[in-house]
C-alpha cells in the first residue's frame, strides 16, 4: 500500500463506513498500480473495472513514489 487505506476518525463515513477508504497499491508489474475505489456505471470488458479516486489520493501516491 502506498496511499490511502483504513479511514481515520475523520474519514468520510458516508463512503468509508466499513473502514476501507480508496487505496493505491503497488503490484509486481513495473509501472502498474492497483486502485481500490468506488465503482461507476460504465461498462468495461471482463476482468476490468473503472474506479474513481480522490485527486488528493493520487497526488499522495505520486509523492510516495518520489516523483
Amino acid at each position: 500500500m502506498i496511499a490511502g487505506g483504513p479511514c481515520g476518525p475523520s474519514g468520510d463515513e458516508d463512503k468509508c463506513g466499513n473502514g476501507d477508504c480508496p487505496t493505491i497499491f503497488t503490484t509486481n508489474l513495473p509501472g502498474l498500480l492497483a486502485v481500490q475505489g468506488y465503482t461507476t456505471d460504465r461498462t468495461t470488458p471482463d476482468g476490468e473495472a473503472i474506479v474513481t479516486i480522490p485527486e488528493s489520493l493520487l497526488r499522495e501516491a505520486v509523492r510516495a513514489l518520489g516523483r
